[in-house]
């Protein structure tokens, strides 16, 4: 009756330790997050025999009654993810907390985790860290989170997907254009990349497109904390001009920000109302000039 969380390689299956190996033989049931990946894993060590069972963010709360069913009558189950440590912004966290309320037996598995790597390998300070999952989309929420990790005077980790991240570090310029910044692209792999710098300086250096799996890392220093955060946090994000609306719209999509979400941040920076705001976000996509204001 035991609950095996156990980290998977995040890109190469070089890094499975041996007590992964034994632990993944050895288990009735593997809960995945994808099947077709976990096979591919079990495939390359030669494993067969484990059920495998889809556990991802969609059913999680459905699954949950049988797995637990399984761990009562005595069954060995193991958790992954589709890469690094289940339940750090991947599945799993439901079943871990259930089993602990039943006295269900958890035990871990370590290994990797792009959390960790990345934290490592980016020379940015790591006595403190926040990790907070996937970096939000809207500018005032990246704000919030900003004043949070200084509040903390903590290292800011956190998931960005390659369509949104040359968005997300012009934001990062504006709200605190003196940070140091890691993008961490692929670790582990062939193309393992790490850019260090100042939010545009990284920005320029990563080009476009950006492809691979990306970790965010900011160190936002000394003088953001004591200075009580980074602007933005509070109050509104800067107005902007008739004549650097069309500018930053074009950039606003090409960095791969949605629609609503642009038409939204223009209607709080400009006088125009929010339907206004999404025509004119429209009219970009198809190329138009924008109408003076």
């Amino acid at each position: 009756m035991t609950l095996y969380v156990c980290a998977t390689p995040i890109g190469n299956l070089g890094d499975a330790s041996s007590r992964l190996v034994e632990t993944l033989r050895g288990a009735e049931v593997i809960a995945c997050e994808d099947t077709r990946r976990t096979l591919k894993l079990l495939s390359h060590f030669q494993i067969k025999g484990p059920r495998l069972v889809s556990l991802h963010e969609h059913n999680e709360e459905q699954r949950l009654a049988e797995m637990l069913g399984l761990l009562r009558v005595g069954a060995a189950v193991a958790l992954v993810s589709d890469a690094g440590t289940p339940a750090l912004s991947d599945p799993g966290f439901r079943l871990v907390r259930a089993c602990r309320r039943e006295g269900i037996v958890v035990t871990v598995v370590p290994g990797p985790s792009a959390v960790t790597a990345a934290l490592s390998i980016s020379g940015l300070p790591s006595d403190r860290a926040l990790f907070t999952g996937f970096l939000p989309r809207s500018r005032r929420e990246l704000a919030l989170l900003l004043n949070e990790a200084a509040a903390a005077r903590a290292t800011l980790v956190a998931f960005d997907s390659p369509r949104r991240v040359r968005g997300s570090l012009a934001v990062l310029s504006e709200l605190a254009p003196e940070a140091e910044v890691a993008v961490c692209r692929e670790l582990s792999k062939l193309y393992e990349e790490v850019v260090v710098g100042m939010p545009a300086q990284v920005r320029e250096a990563l080009g476009e497109p950006v492809r691979g799996e990306i970790v965010v890392v900011v160190a936002l220093g000394e003088r953001f904390s004591a200075a009580g955060g980074v602007p933005g946090g509070e109050a509104a994000a800067a107005p902007l001009t008739p004549e650097a609306i069309g500018p930053w719209v074009q950039e606003s999509l090409r960095n791969g920000r949605r629609t609503r979400e642009v038409a939204r941040e223009l209607a709080e920076r400009t006088k125009l109302s929010r339907a206004a705001a999404y025509e004119l976000v429209l009219a970009a996509k198809r190329g138009e000039e924008p109408a003076a204001l």
